[in-house]
């Protein structure tokens, strides 16, 4: 299946310390490249994957659920930590809620998890009607492109996928039940003006996550990793890494 072009994977192999970055549901890594490819010009060793089923069709991601998402994730996990001597992982949305599900599963295999307007939570009640809806309806609109950045675009399906959607509860349910296993830090970026994800996730996490700490994009939206605070994730990740390291970075 032809991948759409800008959605390849992305990978930089550099110091010691690496990042494992998970783009969103029904997006691509086009919408984390440029957050990776800060990383990767301060030092670090950057894993970006494309998720099975993202970036061709939205027919061809119906196929698929979480579980072979995760896997995929689990896998570009374990070759970074193969070659570094420290892993951080980190997400924009849906990916924000598997790189805590990693951090879950690994426990002190990630020194640090950071977060963008991360979803762990079924707040949307189109989403509760999608395990019977999927019997009945393929697909309905898209949530892409939720940018107050002018010109900023997001490359993701117009339509998604409704027995891909029918999966998430499972996950978002694993991912609740065990936020109190987390033993590293957790750096959530929060945008207070958000069309797609509702605050309630990161309601749940100053909640339940020990030492959570939250910054707020007032000046975007949900895909805020192409939006006007950019940078504040991009400068506030590296700083956030290089505090919680235990080895230098490349360039330090």
């Amino acid at each position: 299946m032809p991948v759409m072009p800008g959605a390849e994977p992305y990978r930089h192999e550099a110091g010691q310390v690496g990042v494992l970055l998970c783009h969103g549901f029904t997006g691509t890594p086009q919408s984390l490249r440029p957050w990776g490819e800060h990383l990767a010009a301060h030092g670090l060793s950057v894993s970006l994957p494309r998720l099975p089923g993202h970036g061709t069709t939205w027919q061809e991601m119906s196929r698929t659920r979480w579980e072979d998402w995760y896997a995929e994730l689990e896998k570009a996990f374990e070759d970074l930590r193969g070659q570094c001597a420290e892993v951080f992982v980190a997400g924009l949305s849906l990916g924000g809620c598997m790189a805590l599900r990693l951090a879950e599963v690994h426990g002190a295999g990630v020194k640090g998890v950071i977060v963008v307007n991360p979803s762990i939570a079924n707040d949307v009640p189109l989403l509760r009607l999608a395990p019977v809806l999927k019997w009945f309806v393929s697909s309905v609109p898209g949530v892409a492109n939720d940018i107050k950045k002018p010109g900023a675009v997001e490359l993701a399906y117009t339509r998604t996928p409704v027995k891909a959607a029918a999966t998430l509860p499972w996950l978002w349910s694993k991912v609740q039940a065990d936020l109190d296993t987390l033993v590293c830090p957790v750096l959530v970026f929060h945008s207070p003006e958000d069309h797609v994800v509702k605050p309630t996730s990161v309601a749940i996490l100053r909640e339940r996550v020990a030492g959570v700490t939250v910054e707020e994009l007032p000046d975007s939206y949900h895909v805020a990793t192409l939006d006007n605070d950019a940078d504040r994730i991009f400068a506030g990740s590296l700083d956030f890494i290089r505090t919680h390291a235990s080895v230098p970075l490349q360039r330090d």
